[in-house]
């Protein structure tokens, strides 16, 4: 056998140029990502996020077959291309804090998101590209349950600030919440766990999660309260101020709405409660934002009628 060593020694490699086109529009959700409201529980904003998922150059296995020809590479779309960036950011955050739980990492991504815009939905777009602009309810309707949060924003997820957390304890009352108990639950959990007497709306209104959904009937009677707490990541000594943009006919107030913390870890609770009524919409949202000037930790608020 024959091999030319000249072949290694001098490799060439070509790079050809390529055509950049500028989406006015991007970055907008497709028609195949799924939609909220979440139908295991209402009370828990889905999806948390976005990501780039449509024409994403991938690799194949090598027994792949494309039509008539083996191809190596490929253009695809769908949600699975967007699981791998998802991925990665949350492999990029946890190589910053490899003590941080994949709740805290969750929350890292979800309240560091290029921030949405508001504005009336009108059409549907293709989600084409990952560029530094805001989502818009505009080109992805159904806002908030197209795209979560917004867009995945890996390069700021390693420095969220504040981190809403979750315990063993959290996740009990949660399958709870879920009509999980007896034997069962203690499937799941591994001991002799059992439920508290709490409602399940209190308690999936309770898990310690970076957004807050709340699913009502009448849509002339709103009372929504949500318990949270977030653990300090950002500077020892800080102080943050709670910020929400009212929609119209909500009353929404953040108890305490200021947070001072005076060493990393340091945890915090406060308390969200939403009043009032949205007779001219069957949905509206707006956000949360903790800010003390350098870190702004952004979280969806989503209130919306359930048939």
């Amino acid at each position: 056998m024959h091999v030319n060593l000249d072949l290694y020694r001098n490799p060439i490699a070509t790079i050809f140029k390529s055509e950049e086109i500028n989406d006015v529009l991007a970055p907008y959700v497709p028609s195949y990502s799924s939609r909220g409201p979440n139908p295991m529980n209402p009370n828990i904003l889905k999806p948390d996020l976005a990501a780039p998922g449509t024409h994403i150059l991938a690799a194949y296995d090598h027994q792949q077959s494309v039509g008539d020809s083996r191809t190596e590479y490929n253009l695809d779309s769908g949600t699975s291309m967007a699981c791998p960036h998802a991925a990665g950011a949350a492999a990029y955050v946890k190589s910053f804090h490899s003590k941080w739980s994949p709740a805290a990492i969750q929350s890292a991504l979800i309240t560091t998101v290029i921030r949405p815009r508001k504005k009336t939905p009108k059409h549907s777009c293709v989600f084409q590209s990952f560029a530094a602009k805001p989502m818009s309810a505009k080109t992805s309707p159904h806002a908030e349950f197209a795209y979560g949060a917004g867009l995945l924003n890996p390069s700021r997820a390693p420095y969220p600030g504040l981190v809403y957390d979750l315990d063993e304890q959290d996740y009990l009352y949660f399958l709870c919440s879920q009509g999980y108990s007896g034997k069962l639950l203690e499937i799941i959990t591994g001991d002799k766990s059992s439920c508290s007497s709490k409602s399940n709306n209190e308690i999936a209104n309770d898990l310690n999660y970076p957004s807050f959904a709340l699913s009502i009937k009448d849509p002339e009677f709103i009372n929504g309260i949500f318990h949270r707490t977030v653990t300090n990541v950002g500077s020892s000594n800080s102080t943050y101020r709670a910020k929400v943009v009212t929609p119209s006919g909500l009353e929404i107030n953040v108890n305490p709405n200021v947070l001072s913390f005076t060493s990393l870890g340091q945890k915090k609770p406060f308390v969200v409660t939403v009043k009032g009524s949205i007779e001219k919409s069957n949905i509206v949202s707006t956000s949360l934002v903790w800010d003390n000037g350098d870190f702004q930790v952004r979280s969806p608020i989503v209130v919306y009628v359930t048939v």
